[in-house]
């Protein structure tokens, strides 16, 4: 194996470790989020504390893991795709990644964003549905609202959370729609991801060049996962309207009075009128709590190179 190919693959392992540290910290709040962002107003949660404590009442500590499993067997493609391409358009367009150019840093967060969605689309199409089955269990369910595409799925009583998973949903999807089933919402998917890296990226590369040592190369770990966290939760929040839209959009069941949205900009449309701007920042506060130390943690695991060695040992 060439050194190129250990390098690549130190970096894919990097990711994949990452995102499992990270998803499995930050889950709870990411299923607040996604909860949070599909209610209208105030009648089921009043906040994130209150969304987890009913859930946990409701359906147990494990239940605040509702949706993990697909997480944790996606994330590590998913970071390590995202990782890496960031490093590989880095080092393409900035000869060895490190000089600074902010367009050009820019133009390789936009790249790793773009890659990433491959991933991230049915990681989360899949996510989501299992994380909004609790809210709905106490929010009476709409059939009559839903599309004909998607009532194979979404149709029916919302008595109790069935106890469903991925593998369920992903082969409802596929055999009623095919693979663009699981690509739903792929459009507001990269509206969030490519200027969510655009913002991330640059701005963690700055900030952890200032923590660079002159005998090792590169910053600490302290210093990696505190400019993780800052540049995580500014650019989760500035994207947080674009998150919530991808949210409801790729969210089949609808409760009784909750919308379906044909696209980007009806999701858009039905939402200012029907709940107003501040319905776009929603979650924002769980969106900004999930990412800070999701990509705090990644940062540092990926510039302690783990991956590295492991592989010594291989």
């Amino acid at each position: 194996m060439s050194n190129q190919d250990l390098n690549i693959t130190a970096k894919l392992i990097n990711g994949g470790v990452a995102g499992l540290v990270g998803v499995t910290c930050v889950f709870p709040i990411d299923l607040a989020k996604t909860r949070l962002q599909n209610q209208l107003g105030k009648d089921i949660y009043k906040g994130m504390i209150d969304c987890l404590m009913k859930t946990a009442q409701a359906e147990g500590f494990f239940g605040m893991y509702r949706g993990a499993a697909v997480n944790l067997t996606l994330v590590t493609p998913e970071k390590a795709i995202k990782l890496a391409a960031n490093d590989f358009f880095r080092q393409l367009l900035l000869e060895d990644g490190m000089q600074q150019n902010l367009k050009l840093e820019m133009l390789a967060g936009c790249g790793a964003g773009m890659c990433q969605v491959v991933v991230t689309c049915p990681m989360e199409m899949l996510k989501i549905q299992l994380q909004d089955a609790g809210r709905l269990a106490t929010h009476p369910q709409s059939s009559a609202s839903a599309p004909s595409s998607s009532r194979s799925y979404s149709s029916g009583p919302a008595r109790a959370p069935k106890c469903t998973s991925a593998t369920v949903i992903a082969w409802e999807l596929l055999h009623t729609q095919g693979l663009p089933g699981l690509y739903k919402g792929l459009g507001a998917t990269l509206l969030r991801d490519i200027p969510f890296s655009i913002i991330y990226f640059p701005l963690f590369a700055n900030l952890n060049k200032l923590g660079f040592s002159k005998l090792t190369g590169k910053a600490s770990f302290a210093h990696s996962f505190v400019s993780g966290c800052a540049a995580g939760s500014l650019a989760a929040v500035a994207v947080t309207p674009l998150d919530v839209l991808k949210t409801r959009i790729q969210t089949l069941k609808k409760g009784l009075g909750e919308e379906v949205y044909s696209g980007i900009t009806d999701c858009a449309r039905k939402l200012w009128i029907r709940e107003g701007p501040s319905a776009f920042m929603k979650g924002a506060g769980c969106r900004a709590l999930v990412i800070a130390p999701l990509f705090g943690i990644a940062q540092g695991v990926y510039f302690m190179g783990i991956g590295e060695q492991i592989l010594k040992f291989l």
